[in-house]
């Protein structure tokens, strides 16, 4: 089988609340993202898609996913997308870095070996590991009173885990996490994420003001090094996640006890491929993991499941479903959220059928 064709396609995708905000005043109001369709002359297509949250998030940006697409597509016109490790290994060699770029197309590649063979991508993945997922919903970042009322709401439509978005000024995150936990149940699972927001003096503060509540810390700081200070300030369980882009920066974690959870984002780590060696790096380690991607709609939804359902039951800590905070559906067959959980497709590849009128035309045609 050969690859014929790489198109691109780009979709907007707007959110339900009108906007998602996180730490230091950042926020979008409408996702760029970023559609790969890639052809073969055995007549499988595969589609596969990125979506950075924002420019200001991590060294990745929608309209530099399309360049990097242009620049490495004709590379790859004529190999075969079912040898997905000399594929990806091609695409290394002729980009150097920026693993958010390789994310769509080795998703596509995926797609495309699970309907050549005529199995669900998890299965190809490590094979299917339980029924569901469960899932967890992200609180924007507002006042207490309103992010607590928030996670009350979304709690009635079946979610029991919550990222609740913190990362602003101390004495407020502190109200907020109170807030957010006493509405909760002892079982509910809630996290303080700071998205790299709090310098590791204010993450003292906090971490010492809410160490009385059943309560995870998510990479309070910027760097590694500050997260492992303020790891070694508490006995809360502490999760790791953009500090974390490399298997070797696993290792380093795990041999200085830096975390007890991890998030893996699919595109950060440059897609499926990559997302796979870091889950069983981490299923070999004992590291419970958050299995999801920056953002993204209904492609990117189905990949996580995929993903998230071939990770060990017993490690997986949540994953998300991207696609329900959207207004946009850009394809048929993603996971639905069904009381707080999801689940992979039983189809061949992705199980995904995109919408094309609601993709429009290729912006991008390498053939």
């Amino acid at each position: 089988m050969k690859i014929t064709r790489i198109e691109a396609f780009q979709v907007d995708l707007p959110l339900k609340e009108g906007r998602y905000s996180w730490s230091d005043g950042r926020s979008v109001d409408v996702f760029d993202s970023t559609v790969v369709r890639i052809s073969t002359d055995s007549g499988i297509e595969g589609y596969g898609e990125v979506c950075p949250l924002g420019p200001t998030y991590l060294p990745a940006f929608a309209a530099g996913a399309r360049a990097g697409i242009a620049q490495l597509a004709p590379h790859l016109i004529g190999c075969d997308p079912t040898k997905i490790g000399p594929l990806y290994r091609k695409m290394e060699a002729e980009l150097k870095g920026h693993p958010y770029i390789k994310s769509a197309i080795d998703m596509a590649c995926w797609d495309i070996l699970g309907k050549h063979a005529g199995l669900p991508v998890c299965e190809l993945l490590g094979g299917r590991d339980g029924d569901t997922v469960n899932l967890y919903r992200a609180i924007t970042q507002l006042p207490p009173a309103q992010m607590a009322a928030n996670v009350a709401g979304y709690r009635k439509e079946g979610y029991r885990r919550f990222q609740l978005k913190v990362g602003g000024d101390a004495d407020i995150d502190i109200e907020r996490i109170h807030a957010a936990r006493a509405i909760l149940e002892p079982s509910d699972t809630l996290v303080a994420d700071a998205n790299c927001g709090w310098r590791p003096h204010e993450a003292a503060r906090v971490v010492r003001a809410v160490r009385n509540l059943n309560v995870y810390i998510e990479q309070p700081c910027p760097t590694y090094e500050e997260c492992l200070s303020v790891r070694q300030r508490t006995d809360l369980p502490f999760i790791l996640d953009e500090c974390v882009d490399s298997a070797a920066m696993l290792v380093r974690a795990a041999s200085e006890r830096a975390c007890d959870v991890v998030n893996l984002k699919i595109s950060k780590l440059g897609g499926l491929t990559p997302a796979r060696l870091a889950r069983d790096l981490c299923a070999e380690l004992g590291i419970a993991m958050t299995i999801e991607d920056t953002w993204g709609g209904d492609i990117v939804t189905a990949a996580i499941a995929h993903l998230s359902q071939s990770t060990p039951a017993d490690l997986r800590f949540s994953s998300t479903d991207f696609n329900s905070y959207g207004t946009v559906t850009i394809a048929d067959g993603a996971p639905k959220r069904i009381n707080g959980q999801m689940s992979a497709s039983t189809a061949p590849g992705l199980g995904v059928t995109p919408r094309l009128d609601v993709l429009g035309k290729a912006i991008i045609s390498i053939s």
